[in-house]
Parts: structure tokens; C-alpha cells; sequence
């Protein structure tokens, strides 16, 4: 008696360059654009990859609520959508002029079968990240996991260019408000909870033409090592992640559009991250089956480069 072909059973094969794990993710040139800031995901071409199509989920985050400032678009998007995949409700901080993008990411939040709670503000307001913080945790009934991951950024060619206004407001978002979050977050954090912060390659390594912005990162990593150590004895984690350049409403929002056109051209991959490829980093930190034993590290993902330390 013949044998029955058992091809029907057989998933479908992907195509060969990712069965390799390499999918084709756009490299430069981009289109010229600008945008003012803060910038807004739905207008960059080409748009931002942050679905994450090959990732599995595996209920790594269920039960667990998480709160992420810069929610509505980038890296933090994708780190929304990803964590509502692995099972957890998520609240979304985001200032106003983004609403729009954080609505079509709540749809799609809501969409996958989880929660999502939207608070515009503004994370250097030490009164709002109080609130914002309340509001989560009387809405869900619980804060398990923090994502700071807001960031200005506004380039300039000399130091004599760069005002104190322009560098009080990046201190002030990006690392004023990190420690305002976690001020305000840390009462409810439970052993088991975690705090991951957004840092930079800049941080690392420097930019001519940041350098308020790679002083924020670089104060960023400290902060997350020392907060790492005010908290281990509570039972809860501190991590960061690093990532180099991504494709991300920052890259357009202030550099002039030949400029824009080709981010991540100077790595090893010669393109740049898409938020999809980093979001897993924070499932990783947010977990505590895989990262229960870390904390205070600065995780970096550099498409390639292996000198910052």
C-alpha cells in the first residue's frame, strides 16, 4: 500500500533569505524629508516596520501591566504593540501633537485582545508623571513594568550654537523625566517588576553634533546602573537599551532632507534598525523567565559595530 504524502501537513517554506534569518529591510537612500518636531511616524517614507510579522509570542507578559512614555510612535510603538502580543495591558504616554499616532496604536493594541490606557503630557513635568502614574495603576490595578523611553533631540554644527534653552529642554525630557517616572513608578513596583530605559549609542561613544543629547544618554546608562543598585534589594530589575541608528520620527524631525536620506549608512548593516528589531530587547528586560537575573546592564544593538563599550 502506497504511503500518504504528508506535504499537506507541512508548513509553508519562507523564502530562502528569511529560512537564514535575514529579511530584506530597506536600506538607504531614503526619500528626502523633514518634519518639525516632535514628528509624526504616519508621515516618514518610507513608514517605520514595527508589526514584528515574524515574531512569536509565547504569553511571556500575561497579567502584567505596563507603562511607556513615548508610546505613540518608534521604538516605543513597537514595544507597545509587542508587549500587548506577549499579553500585558499597556498605558501610553505621548505628547498631544502625536494623538493621532497614538490612537492607530491603541486600535491595533485593542485589536490583539489587550488593554490600552492613552495619557498625554509631558514627562518634564514631575506632577504629570505623578498623575500619569496614578492613573495607570487605579485603571489597571497594577504597575508591573516601566518603559522610559521619551527623547528630544535637536542637532546643532558648534557648541556656541547649541542655546541653555535647547539644553535645559533635552535634560529635561530625557533624563529629568526618566527619573521623574521612576520617582513616581517605584512605590508600586512589586518584586518582579522592572524599569527599562531607553539609552543610545550616543551615549557611548558621543555625536559632534548632539551634544546634549549624548550627554542625556550617557546620564541615562549611569542612571539605570545605580538604579539598578537602589532597587535590587526590593526585588526589582533596572535595565537599558542601547540601540544605534533607527528609523524613527527623530531621524527627520530636525536634520536637513539630504541628511534624512541615508541614516545607518555608516554601520556594518548600512541601514538602519526598523523599531521591530528592537522591541524584543525590551520583552527580554520585561521578562522575568529570561532576564531574572539581570540588572543594570546596557544592552546595545549596533547593526554590527563592536567597539562601544
Amino acid at each position: 500500500m502506497p504511503k500518504k504524502s504528508s506535504a499537506r501537513h507541512r508548513p509553508a517554506h519562507a523564502p530562502a533569505e528569511e529560512r537564514g534569518g535575514v529579511v530584506p529591510f530597506p536600506k538607504p537612500p531614503f526619500p528626502k524629508q523633514k518634519q518639525p518636531p516632535p514628528g509624526v511616524e504616519s508621515r516618514m517614507r518610507p513608514h517605520p516596520r514595527y508589526r514584528a510579522p515574524q515574531y512569536r509570542p509565547a504569553a511571556k507578559l500575561a497579567g502584567k501591566v505596563a507603562l511607556i512614555t513615548g508610546g505613540d510612535s518608534g521604538i516605543g510603538r513597537a514595544v507597545a504593540l509587542i508587549f500587548a502580543r506577549e499579553g500585558a495591558d499597556v498605558a501610553m504616554i505621548y505628547t498631544p501633537a502625536e494623538q493621532g499616532d497614538a490612537e492607530q496604536i491603541s486600535h491595533e493594541i485593542q485589536a490583539v485582545g489587550q488593554s490600552v490606557i492613552l495619557i498625554p503630557g509631558d514627562v518634564a513635568d514631575p506632577e504629570f508623571c505623578r498623575a500619569a502614574v496614578e492613573q495607570t495603576v487605579a485603571e489597571f490595578g497594577q504597575l508591573d513594568v516601566l518603559v522610559n523611553n521619551a527623547a528630544y533631540q535637536q542637532h546643532q554644527g558648534r557648541i556656541e550654537e547649541l542655546s541653555v534653552n535647547q539644553w535645559d529642554r533635552t535634560f529635561k525630557t530625557n533624563i529629568y523625566g526618566y527619573f521623574f517616572m521612576a520617582k513616581a513608578a517605584a512605590p508600586h513596583l512589586e518584586p518582579g517588576s522592572c524599569i527599562i530605559n531607553t539609552g543610545s549609542v550616543t551615549g557611548l561613544e558621543g555625536s559632534r553634533q548632539l551634544l546634549d543629547y549624548s550627554a542625556t544618554k550617557g546620564a541615562i546608562h549611569a542612571f539605570t546602573k545605580s538604579l539598578a543598585q537602589s532597587l535590587v534589594e526590593r526585588g526589582v530589575r533596572v535595565n537599558c537599551v542601547a540601540p544605534g541608528p533607527v528609523w524613527i520620527p527623530l531621524q527627520v524631525q530636525d536634520k536637513e532632507p539630504e541628511d534624512s536620506a541615508q541614516p545607518g549608512a555608516d554601520v556594518p548593516m548600512q541601514r538602519p534598525a526598523q523599531p521591530e528589531e528592537i522591541a524584543p530587547a525590551y520583552v527580554f528586560f520585561a521578562s522575568g523567565a529570561d532576564s531574572g537575573y539581570i540588572t543594570g546592564e546596557v544592552l546595545t544593538l549596533l547593526g554590527g559595530e563592536t567597539t562601544a563599550a
